[in-house]
Order: C-alpha cells, then sequence, then structure tokens
C-alpha cells in the first residue's frame, strides 16, 4: 500500500510540477511573443503553468522597447499602440525589488541596471528567469540562478 501511494505522489508531483512556480519574464520574452517572432510559441510552451512575475520597471521597459522599434522604423505608431494593448493583457505581477542589491549586480557584471533588476527580481521571488538575452543567460548562470534557455 505504502509503494501505491509514493507512485501516485511521484505522478501527481510530476502533472503539478509547473503549477504555482514563479518565473521572470524580461522585456525581450514578452516583447516576442506580442510580436509574433519565431520563437514565440516555444516560448508559449516553456511559461504554460508558470505565474509571470517581473519587476516594476518592466512597464517603462517595454515603453522603450517600442521607442526603440520607432527609432529603427521597424514599426509605425498603430503597430507600437497594438503592442501596448496586448502587453496590458499578459498576467504579469510587478513587484518592488532591492534597488541597491540591483545595481551592486550591475556593478560586479558591467551590465545595464534593467537587467540586473531582473536578476535581481529572480533572486527574491525564488523564481526561475526567462530571457532570450545570452549575455544575461551567462551572468544568470554565474549567479546560480536557475534560466529557462530559449533555442
Amino acid at each position: 500500500m505504502t509503494f501505491r501511494y509514493l507512485n501516485s505522489t511521484l505522478v501527481l508531483n510530476k502533472i503539478f510540477e509547473n503549477i504555482n512556480l514563479k518565473l521572470i519574464a524580461d522585456t525581450s520574452v514578452i516583447i516576442a511573443v506580442i510580436t509574433s517572432e519565431h520563437t514565440k510559441s516555444q516560448l508559449l510552451e516553456l511559461t504554460s503553468g508558470y505565474e509571470l512575475y517581473a519587476p516594476a520597471s518592466i512597464h517603462w521597459e517595454i515603453g522603450n522597447a517600442i521607442s526603440a522599434m520607432y527609432k529603427r522604423k521597424s514599426i509605425g505608431n498603430r503597430d507600437g499602440c497594438f503592442i501596448l494593448s496586448e502587453y496590458s493583457k499578459i498576467p504579469i505581477s510587478t513587484v518592488g525589488i532591492n534597488i541597491a542589491e540591483a545595481l551592486r549586480i550591475a556593478y560586479n557584471f558591467n551590465m545595464y541596471a534593467y537587467d540586473a533588476y531582473m536578476l535581481q527580481c529572480a533572486i527574491e521571488q525564488k523564481a526561475e528567469l526567462i530571457t532570450l538575452d545570452k549575455k544575461l543567460v551567462e551572468i544568470s548562470k554565474k549567479m546560480n540562478i536557475k534560466t529557462i534557455e530559449v533555442n
């Protein structure tokens, strides 16, 4: 009887392994999903079952990404408004972070504060990180932050 119970527990744990797990999604992932980049289906599959979190700065990062696309003339204002509208539909919990600690990370790894905010958020939330930024993946591994890699 005990053996059967243990097997049932293992099966249930496997079925529910991603439910209620926190995942920090950075701007690159959000923009890729919204703009239907080639990684969209893989990203949706990888994030299935996770609760998405991001530092409160994510709103401004999305705005900055849209304005960068404007500067490159890769999108017009209508597309920018569409991206912003779609972003507002994504269920992401935004959280405050310890900015002083994030700036320490930025200094130690010679990186932008916004990237360090993502890493600090993952640390504070005890969450995995998903990003398309290869440098951020590399640094997160050095910091022992579990990272979901996207091919």
